[in-house]
């Protein structure tokens, strides 16, 4: 047996020794508490979000498809990157970017990802970075120590937040003052350490917070990681892995009178990483500053809770060749040499606002929560790349884009919800030199139906709803502008596209949701939520392949022969529609000492194009996590199990390297078990342990696969462990 098997075999045998000889000392707390006791301010159960509606609502009572993670899970996860932190949320997969590291994430929701299908936002501001290459196109950047909860909104409901979620919404909500300080204390800090085993990981956080008076309090964070190159599942090391973060947070809240509250924030990202490829390696260094400001005025009636908040999210993307290579002339044609050490650059900057005001007024018997608002974003891209011809997929360009909403809620007794909305939306898109225009603009609704029906029965808590909703996406800049030929390995014409039709989000859900409390113990609850779902996407834009050769050419392609040119055009067009259908559930158990959670997702998925399934439309998986408190809720032990369901995908091109035969795009189904202890050992010393994909599962990712660059194995056995001193007064 190998020195990894007996560190992984000992690490197991103290976390199960650690469960079953330490005895429960006391009664044992409600959840509520007892999750707060733990580190966390929200537990499991009865989680509030805004997302949904923009007002507070539990996550429970939404009608909608909504799932949050709380500080508990974030505690339990002990995530690297974005990826870890959204395992287990019904209906989302993750995608790489170009890179091996997870630090840049696609999320894709229902099989839907890239170009702002999927908002992404931090703190209010989007991450619009767009990077077309091998790989998912769009990115976004977010250490998980600087986070409160993730919040994530499943179908184009979720259009309050702006043009383009038609898969929905994710929203990153960073740590503040409030939530680090403890009552009574004017300042505090701490100090966290961590390492994992698996490509020999360090973990640096500091936190300090100061609230010297009621009216003005500050957080401050920053945080150092970096890890080596990893080894997968088959025990082998994935190079180009390595990558180091240094990661920063700013946030002030200022409530000058009654009423009035101010947040001033920044996010810093600086990252580097080295991005593989046969031909040309690149040094990557990425620089990301995200500037954020809210207003909320709430006078104290019911008519107005004004909101208002604006950002800027400068990211700049820096990469350095490591190795002599040839691209393609795009001014004079034929083949160069670019020397290492070549520099490209990629650097995008979304400015936005953001307005909404919440009343709540009634009429005879029905209760209304009316919300309006409007939203306004600009994306200026500019690629630059001298010699390679990256800005050929990565075109430089403009897009303005803004809307307006209204959404009435309203409510009948305790047993019926009516939910209508609807939303303008409107954009503008040019290239950098002006020679290229889109623009256009739609009217999207939104009606939904909750009812209580069971109220008097033995299924009271049950809430069954329904929705129809429709979702916008106006074309991308990258879509519209991508031009030139295609720089490395062969040649051929990329041609830009602006008649493009913006895509359009019809969805059909049907879903429940279950609140039980006093269900087995007078401490206990029991929340669910299910949703079947039918979202058809009218001129889906994809890119397809053109042919220049009679008797039916395509438009705009020819053919030019010379060496490595080769006789194909690309082009973003429309397709007639995709379809994408499914189930998801979620279910959370606690009754303070035990807890547990299930998820699932299914989804079927069909281009109605080629009749074939969606390239983005991840495998079918089911999550379980279950885990005990103990020590007065001090300690708790647990353990998840995640697995993947066999895909019925083909490889699309045998051609492409795999690790070995036996994989192809994932087609075997495959389980991942991870286990996790952590212990308050006072009321400021704590230490977490986290085993990652215990049995060392060999298993690539499955989106990675799909767009070419899956030829290399997720990592395998992970131990992770850390130590967290705090202190304040």
């Amino acid at each position: 047996m190998g020195h990894s098997a007996y560190l992984r075999l000992w690490l197991l045998a103290t976390a199960a020794s650690f469960a079953l000889t330490v005895p429960a000392q006391g009664q044992e707390q409600p959840q509520q508490q007892a999750a707060q006791e733990a580190g966390d301010s929200g537990g499991l159960l009865d989680l509030i979000t805004v997302v949904a509606s923009k007002f507070d609502e539990e996550v429970i009572n939404s009608l909608t498809s909504t799932s949050v993670v709380g500080g508990e899970r974030l505690q339990q996860k002990q995530a690297s990157d974005i990826r870890q932190v959204l395992t287990g949320v019904p209906g989302v997969s993750t995608a790489g970017t170009q890179d091996r590291t997870g630090l840049g994430t696609s999320i894709n929701i229902r099989g839907l990802q890239d170009f702002g299908r999927v908002a992404m936002i931090t703190d209010g501001a989007r991450n619009n970075f767009a990077r077309n290459d091998h790989g998912s196109a769009s990115s976004m950047w977010i250490e998980p120590e600087l986070l409160k909860q993730v919040t994530v909104v499943r179908g184009p409901v979720a259009n309050i937040y702006g043009s383009g979620a038609i898969g929905g919404v994710v929203v990153f909500e960073t740590k503040s003052a409030s939530d680090f300080l403890r009552e009574g204390e004017q300042f505090g800090g701490s100090v966290k350490g961590g390492y994992e085993t698996n490509g020999d990981g360090f973990l640096t956080s500091v936190t300090g917070a100061i609230k010297p008076v009621e009216a003005f309090d500050l957080l401050g964070n920053f945080t150092y990681r970096e890890r080596d190159d990893y080894k997968g599942g088959d025990g082998n090391t994935v190079d180009d892995s390595n990558y180091e973060v240094n990661a920063g947070l700013a946030k002030s809240v200022i409530r000058p009178a009654d009423g009035h509250e101010i947040t001033l924030g920044w996010i810093g990202n600086n990252n580097n990483w080295r991005e593989p490829s046969t031909s040309m390696p690149q040094e990557t260094d990425l620089k990301e500053n995200v500037f954020t400001g809210k207003y909320r005025f709430t006078p104290g009636n019911d008519w107005i809770d004004l909101t208002l908040s604006g950002y800027v999210n400068d990211t700049k993307m820096d990469q350095t060749s490591l190795r002599d290579g040839v691209r393609w002339n795009q001014n004079g044609g034929g083949w160069i040499p670019v020397p290492k050490g070549s520099e490209r650059n990629f650097d995008l900057t979304t400015t936005g606002v953001d307005v909404n005001n919440v009343s709540r007024f009634d009429t005879g018997a029905l209760k209304h929560t009316f919300t309006v608002g409007g939203d306004w974003f600009d994306d200026d891209v500019n690629v630059e790349d001298p010699l390679g011809g990256a800005f050929v997929y990565s075109p430089s360009g403009n897009r303005e884009v803004w809307g307006a909403f209204v959404q009435d809620k309203l409510e009948y007794s305790n047993w019926l919800e009516v939910i209508g909305g609807l939303r303008y939306d409107s954009y503008k898109l040019e290239s950098d030199d002006g020679e290229i225009e889109s623009d256009d603009n739609r009217l999207s609704p939104r009606i939904t139906v909750g009812v209580k029906p069971f109220e008097s029965t033995g299924f009271n808590g049950l809430q069954v709803y329904g929705t129809y909703a429709e979702g916008y996406r106006s074309p991308s800049v990258i879509e519209t502008l991508m031009t030139g030929m295609h720089p490395a390995g062969v040649s051929f014409p990329f041609l830009p596209n602006p008649d493009l039709t913006p895509e359009t989000a019809h969805l059909f859900e049907a879903g429940i949701n279950y609140k039980r409390d006093g269900l087995f113990t007078p401490e206990d609850g029991l929340r669910i939520k299910a949703a079947a779902f039918h979202n058809t996407i009218n001129d889906y834009i994809g890119l397809t392949s053109l042919s220049p050769f009679p008797p039916n050419p395509d438009p705009g392609c020819t053919f030019v022969p010379g060496p490595g040119v080769i006789p194909i055009c690309y082009q973003y067009q429309n397709f007639d529609k995709v379809v994408l259908k499914g189930f998801e559930f979620e279910a959370t158990y606690d009754n303070g000492r035990f807890f547990a959670g299930l998820s699932g997702t299914y989804l079927d998925s069909v281009n109605k194009e080629d009749d074939n399934e969606l390239l983005t439309a991840p495998q079918s998986n089911v999550s379980a996590f279950s885990g005990v408190r103990f020590l007065e809720s001090r300690a708790v032990v647990g353990g998840e199990l995640q697995y993947y369901f066999k895909s019925n995908r083909e490889r699309l091109n045998e051609d492409t390297p795999a690790p070995d035969d036996e994989i192809k795009y994932s087609i075997s189904d495959y389980a991942l078990v991870n286990v996790f202890a952590g212990y308050a050992v006072t009321d400021d010393f704590r230490l977490d342990l986290r085993l990652e994909n215990i049995f060392d599962q060999k298993y690539t990712n499955y989106l990675n696969e799909a767009v070419g660059v899956g030829d290399f194995y997720e990592p395998g056995f992970n131990a992770k462990i850390s130590a967290t001193y705090r202190f304040g007064g």
